[in-house]
C-alpha cells in the first residue's frame, strides 16, 4: 500500500527513476482494485443497468500509471518513449520484460539509483 500511495503522490512526476517494487506493487494494487470494481460494476449493471466505477477508477489512475512506467524505464536507462511499444500488438509484450529488468547500478542520465537513496 505504501508504494501505491507513493506513486499517487508523484502522479505528474515523469522525471527520475522508480524501483521495480514501486512499479509492480502499484500494478498489483491496481489489479486488485479493478477486480473488486469489476464485481461491483457487474452487480450494478444487473440492478441499475450500468456500472461506471471501473471506468472512473481507470481514468483516475491513468496518469499515475503512465508516470510510474516512464520512471521505471528511466531506471533501466531507457527513454519513456519505449512506452509506445504497448501500442504495437505482440511486440508490446517486450515492454513487460523491460519493466521487469533490474536497475542500472549507480547513477544514469535520469538520476541516482533509487535503491541507494535513503528515505
Amino acid at each position: 500500500m505504501h508504494w501505491y500511495l507513493e506513486v499517487l503522490r508523484k502522479y505528474t512526476l515523469f522525471t527520475g527513476r522508480s524501483r521495480r517494487s514501486e512499479y509492480w506493487y502499484f500494478t498489483l494494487f491496481n489489479l486488485i482494485v479493478i477486480t473488486v470494481l469489476w464485481f461491483i460494476d457487474s452487480v450494478m449493471r444487473k440492478i441499475v443497468g450500468f456500472g461506471m466505477f471501473g471506468i472512473l477508477y481507470g481514468l483516475a489512475v491513468l496518469l499515475p500509471g503512465i508516470a510510474v512506467s516512464i520512471r521505471r524505464l528511466h531506471d533501466t536507462d531507457r527513454s519513456g518513449w519505449w512506452m509506445l511499444l504497448a501500442l504495437v500488438p505482440i511486440v508490446g509484450l517486450v515492454l513487460i520484460v523491460l519493466l521487469a529488468e533490474d536497475s542500472n547500478a549507480g547513477t544514469n542520465r535520469y538520476g541516482q539509483n533509487p535503491k541507494l537513496v535513503i528515505a
